[in-house]
């Protein structure tokens, strides 16, 4: 069980789950006994055991790691125990490398009859041997098909000489908050323990990764659960155990399982490809806060803000442009930027579908092209820039001390003729204005409102512009070395510039 990083005032901890379950059909509603349902699911559980082989240096263990030449070395030598000494190269037999094994254990269940089996990525990671052990004591050794860390997946496959129980996915966007779910899994070691609650929330963002869409459950889960699914009634896979929420280690009834229809495709993809190919467009996107919202005049905060346009990209041949709003993709609507994240992701590569933005407060609809992220190389974190100052002549707007930006300064902060706008040279903090906080002395303003501003008095006009709007917040978009970023930032009564 590893943890993982969150928001929450406790700790987000994966562990190893299972489950299973044959095609019956069940009566929704709540049931008398799970007993039934229990019975038919348990054949296809398995439980996933690993080992991984750790060298150990002898010498540090004996001799506390002490370098070649130390006058403690002479010492443990003398004294060292019988049969150490030197072998016919010269090497204390004792002082050399031996392994130990770590093992670890969760759940997983099988989906098809020549024994596909999924599980957690975390429970298999890094194992050199991987096991699986059916309900009837049968044990089989597993072949890795592959994983996808992004989502905690894996895929395994074992050989059998008969076809063994497999279970069905269900589609979990079918399913409701307050719906029965079981789960069947190896808790703790517990071999085929079996447990029910109910759908406790939907669409959770537990800050494990870019594509966090977790159900969450009151079911218990524990260490050793990892792995497994999470059942509807009619005995269908409709997650798959992941995480729980909890500050002692054990069930304290919150529960995360990764949703059957991302699921799913991911599966797909690591039995046919071996790994995840996931869809791209080619921007950098932000949050539309509230704040953001305001100073636009929109009436709520979905979608999801572009911040920049990778050149040559999908986004940019569909044309895309910087401070669009994205709304709405193939026909699903994006409330918020990991709703944004996590469809294109799961889009297939090379399909084309419309993509709708908000462009100068109207909608407009773009034809767009998907193609293949490439995750080996993740982008690197925004930086922030602390430096840079533009003409003798400035005047502070919001409290920003601004500034034309002159040859001089071009060449200094290796700013392009190509961009356009105002040099921040100086940011007051003290003031206590909210979102100046996220900006930096070197930034270029280049939008205020989404309105492009090469001058100091173009920010003077929009920021009155806004006011006499009244609304309470503006919009600037800035440019910092090699990047564009949106920050709003708040007005107030005494902002007379």
């Amino acid at each position: 069980m590893m943890k993982i990083s969150k928001k929450l005032s406790g700790a987000i901890i994966v562990l190893f789950y299972m489950v299973a379950s044959p095609s019956l059909t069940f009566a929704q509603g709540t049931p008398g006994s799970f007993a039934d349902l229990a019975e038919e699911l348990k054949p296809a559980v398995v439980n996933v055991y690993t080992t991984q082989n750790i060298r150990v240096d002898r010498n540090r263990r004996r001799g506390g790691g002490f370098p070649p030449g130390s006058p403690f070395e002479d010492f443990f030598k003398r004294f060292s125990p019988p049969g150490a000494e030197n072998d016919d190269e010269g090497e204390s037999r004792n002082s050399r490398p031996r392994v130990q094994q770590r093992r670890s254990l969760g759940s997983g269940f099988i989906i098809a009859a020549e024994g596909i089996i999924v599980t957690n990525n975390h429970v298999i990671d890094d194992a050199d041997e991987i096991s699986i052990k059916l309900q009837d004591g049968t044990e089989l050794e597993a072949e890795l098909i592959g994983k996808d860390d992004k989502v905690d997946l894996a895929v395994l496959k074992v050989e059998s000489d008969e076809p063994l129980p497999f279970v069905k996915f269900g589609d979990d966007t079918k399913s409701r908050v307050g719906d029965w779910v079981l789960a069947i899994g190896n808790p703790f070691g517990q071999e085929g323990s079996v447990t029910a609650g109910i759908i406790s929330a939907k669409n959770r963002n537990i800050n494990s990764g870019p594509y966090d869409r977790y159900i969450q459950t009151d079911a218990a889960i524990n260490r050793g659960n990892s792995g497994g699914p999470m059942f509807n009634m009619n005995g269908e896979v409709i997650g798959i155990n992941t995480a729980i929420f909890s500050q002692s280690g054990g069930n304290i009834g919150i529960g995360f399982a990764v949703p059957s229809t991302q699921a799913q495709v991911i599966i797909e993809q690591l039995r046919e490809f071996g790994r995840t190919k996931r869809g791209r467009i080619g921007v950098r996107i932000t949050e539309v806060s509230d704040e953001i919202a305001e100073s636009l005049g929109l009436d709520n905060s979905n979608g999801a803000l572009v911040n920049s346009v990778e050149e040559d990209s999908p986004s940019e041949r569909a044309g895309v442009e910087f401070g669009d709003i994205i709304v709405e993709f193939d026909g699903a609507e994006v409330k918020e930027m990991r709703d944004l994240t996590s469809t294109v992701a799961n889009t297939e590569i090379g399909s084309t579908v419309d993509m709708v933005v908000l462009r100068d407060g109207k909608r407009k609809t773009l034809r767009i092209t998907i193609d293949e992220l490439d995750e080996s190389s993740d982008e690197d974190a925004e930086e922030t820039g602390d430096d840079g100052e533009g003409s003798s002549e400035t005047e502070t707007v919001l409290d920003l001390t601004l500034a034309e930006i002159d040859d001089e300064a071009r060449e200094r902060l290796d700013i392009d003729e190509d961009i356009n706008g105002v040099l921040i040279t100086a940011v007051d903090y003290g003031s206590g204005r909210e979102g100046l906080r996220r900006l930096n002395r070197g930034d270029v303003i280049v939008e205020v409102t989404q309105r492009d501003v090469s001058s100091i008095e173009d920010v003077k006009e929009r920021v009155e512009a806004q006011k006499n709007a009244g609304r309470s917040v503006v919009l600037l978009s800035i440019f910092r070395r090699g990047e564009y970023a949106h920050v709003p930032v708040k007005l107030d009564e005494e902002d007379d510039d």
